[in-house]
């Protein structure tokens, strides 16, 4: 199965940490964030990724080249300008395929189960998305959404429960079928149309994640690591 790394934007809140660095090249614990990543693909047996990027995406392709050091083998979609992350994800579908597969957003730290969410994958019928949601941060994000008993994932309420959408999923490429990739897409949008068709499910990740956002939250990050969270 598939990967894709989002590793486009530009991490304006990161500034001036990002004005020459691409916030996945940014360290935590003496590796990349994108890296952390690429090795715990690697260790579940997902070597086929795809990388997309805009901002500085030379140093990505100099810094990871082929992927071989991280034990993976890579494929790059360069945008030149950030698309966002529905038009990024569809403009890179020829290097995807016509199989489900897995995306993370680069600049996340997170011990997810991705051989788990392989076997999720499989499962995704046309169209259909499957998300790892994290209880509410205590920091500003996205759209809230809720995690209903049979599994499906929909806008929160009041009253519901809220999580957060933590950056990492699988998804059916026919979900991505009819997003332009012309121009600019959020993946909000189109989220929110699968909902509504009940085509999105989700599931609680209990373990280690964090928005790596801010300078603040890289040096929370890199504390993190070396204190062994991401140990396998």
């Amino acid at each position: 199965m598939k990967v894709m790394i989002l590793a486009a934007g530009r991490g304006e809140r990161m500034r001036p940490l990002t004005d020459h660095t691409p916030k996945p090249l940014l360290k935590a614990g003496g590796e990349h964030l994108i890296g952390w990543h690429l090795r715990r693909l690697s260790a579940a047996g997902l070597n086929e990724v795809v990388v997309n990027h805009a901002w500085l995406g030379e140093q990505i392709e100099a810094s990871l080249g082929d992927g071989c050091s991280y034990g993976v083998s890579l494929q790059y979609s360069a945008e030149g300008v950030a698309l966002e992350t529905a038009a990024g994800i569809a403009r890179a579908l020829p290097l995807l395929g016509n199989a489900p597969f897995v995306v993370v957003n680069g600049d996340v730290l997170c011990d997810a189960d991705f051989a788990s969410l392989q076997q999720r994958a499989t499962a995704l019928p046309a169209g259909g998305a499957h998300l790892l949601l994290v209880p509410k941060a205590g920091y500003k994000t996205g759209r809230d959404l809720t995690l209903r008993p049979d599994g499906k994932v929909q806008p929160c309420e009041d009253g519901d429960v809220p999580y957060t959408f933590c950056g990492v999923a699988a998804y059916h490429p026919a979900f991505f079928a009819n997003v332009p990739v012309s121009q600019p897409a959020p993946l909000l949008p189109w989220l929110l149309a699968a909902m509504a068709k009940g085509l999105v499910t989700g599931e609680c990740h209990t373990g280690v994640w964090l928005d790596v956002g801010t300078p603040e939250r890289l040096q929370e990050a890199d504390l993190l690591v070396r204190n062994g969270a991401l140990a396998s």
